[in-house]
């Protein structure tokens, strides 16, 4: 999808047109070419303020409509609080409010790229740029009428000035990949599923080709060829065939370990037999959160070039109750050879990724291995909506996740593991059960996945109440958020990349 809202760099001395964003603290201070450029405005500023009771707190905004000795028609003054509490992640929200403030119309825009003591750092104006694209984002393409009174998308060309237009570019150039990852992420989860089913979303991996990625699509007859009775036991039900989709980046070292990301893509997930109830079942479509992470993933880090061994993999199913569905009480066996007694079939994610992450353990040998997944409502019951669940096996991975959830501002929570959680999902029949009842079954979930790493340093992230219908923020007004994108290409950025 074509960004409505264009995003560039110019020069402090560009004369500003139409809408000009400036930014100033909590002392209502701007800074020096901000200063010039707004002339006496500046201390109509300062009356606007006093009679709104804006005092240029992180995110508040002041409006000033026509102000006179400026040619513009408006001016927004956004606030970025006390200048020593400033934070990475607030110049992404930072254009992520500018973006709400401006009408859906086509505008001007000239965003002073500036602080009070200085400008803004080429990372910082881009970020801006980031949010104001992420804030702009619409998922609007089955809409053939609008309403009256129904918010119109953003159309704007907006223009950062900027204190080294060329420097600034650079960041953009790789910044707007990420968010390019993301929006594709937002794209998949939003799609119905009519339209994103299993093959569909196989083909839609397979663009990604077009950046150099190693693209293989694994259908019915390889996964049986391999053993994958858990995933194909989850897919059995549906007239669309599964799929799993292996997506590799070699960007580093000739022959280095690759690091992993593995997404559970249940493309509808009914319940199966184990039906749910009726209503928000429609949400369901979005139990593929986990795959479109990886997918926008991959795409980010391709399309940038990333200096990275990087396997993705995703697991394609709907889970649906037809006459040849698996039922509870069916035993599967998945591809480690380990049975499983299936106790509820509404318990289907995990079965799709036991198989996956064991696919991928053995045949790639990672450094480590991230999974997603939209896995379980007690993460939500747990957490909310504000904190994806981390759990973990190894204590070094574990930290590097939470510091770029804090970087990034897609935040973890960390979960237990613990072997004495284990008698939950053990099975008198088979090797486990696909659930440990409703006491800690997110953690049980996790327990269960555990058993499919070998010894492979893992991480799992519930991403059940952050993927889909979170709430909205500053840079994301999407049913589907993208979650998990910028968190781990931080991940790899930081940690594997150096």
């Amino acid at each position: 999808m074509p960004d409505a809202v264009k995003v560039g760099f110019v020069p402090f001395s560009t004369a500003p047109r139409g809408v000009l964003v400036a930014f100033c603290d909590d002392t209502l201070k701007f800074g020096a070419a901000t200063r010039k450029t707004l002339g006496g405005v500046a201390n109509l500023v300062k009356r606007a303020a006093a009679t709104n009771q804006f005092k240029g707190k992180k995110g508040a905004t002041l409006d000033i409509l026509e102000p006179e000795g400026i040619k513009i028609q408006r001016l927004i003054v956004i606030g970025t609080g006390k200048p020593t509490e400033l934070k990475e992640r607030d110049f992404l929200k930072f254009g992520g409010v500018l973006a709400g403030k401006l009408n859906s119309g086509s505008e001007a825009v000239t965003v002073m790229a500036e602080l009070p003591d200085g400008a803004m750092e080429p990372a910082q104006a881009a970020a801006v740029a980031s949010g104001v694209r992420l804030r702009a984002y619409r998922f609007d393409r089955y809409k053939t009428k609008k309403k009256d009174g129904e918010d119109a998308g953003l159309r704007a060309q907006i223009s950062l000035a900027v204190d080294d237009v060329a420097a600034a570019r650079k960041m953009s150039a790789g910044t707007g990949h990420l968010v390019d990852g993301v929006v594709l992420a937002r794209e998949l989860v939003n799609e119905p599923p009519n339209v994103l089913y299993p093959e569909e979303f196989a083909r839609r991996a397979g663009q990604l080709r077009k950046l150099g990625v190693i693209v293989e699509v694994l259908d019915v007859k390889a996964m049986t060829k391999l053993g994958m009775g858990a995933l194909l036991g989850v897919a059995q039900g549906s007239a669309r065939p599964g799929r799993t989709v292996i997506m590799r980046w070699n960007g580093g070292k000739s022959g280095e370990q690759p690091v992993a990301f593995i997404g559970k893509g249940v493309c509808f997930d009914t319940g199966g037999i184990s039906i749910k109830g009726a209503a928000s079942m429609e949400d369901m479509k979005g139990d593929m959160g986990g795959a479109a992470c990886v997918v926008g993933l991959m795409h980010a880090l391709a399309a940038r070039k990333a200096r990275a061994n990087v396997v993705g993999a995703i697991g394609l199913v709907e889970n649906m109750p037809d006459g040849n569905a698996q039922r509870p009480g069916d035993i599967v066996t998945s591809m480690s050879g380990q049975t499983i007694e299936i106790i509820n079939t509404d318990a289907e994610g995990r079965l799709v990724l036991a198989d996956v992450l064991w696919y991928v353990a053995q045949k790639f040998k990672p450094k480590f291995m991230v999974d997603l997944a939209t896995l379980t409502g007690a993460i939500m019951v747990a957490l909310g909506t504000e904190h994806a669940g981390l759990f973990c096996n190894n204590d070094e991975l574990a930290d590097r996740l939470l510091k770029a959830g804090q970087d990034t501002g897609e935040r973890l929570w960390r979960m237990p593991l613990a072997p004495e959680y284990d008698k939950q999902i053990d099975s008198q029949f088979a090797d486990m059960k696909n659930t440990g009842g409703r006491h800690g079954g997110s953690i049980t979930a996790a327990q269960f996945l555990q058993r499919f790493v070998d010894n492979t340093p893992w991480a799992h992230l519930d991403i059940a109440g952050t993927a889909m219908g979170a709430p909205k923020t500053e840079i994301n007004q999407s049913w589907g958020s993208g979650f998990g994108v910028r968190l781990l290409e931080r991940l790899v950025a930081d940690h594997y990349e150096k």
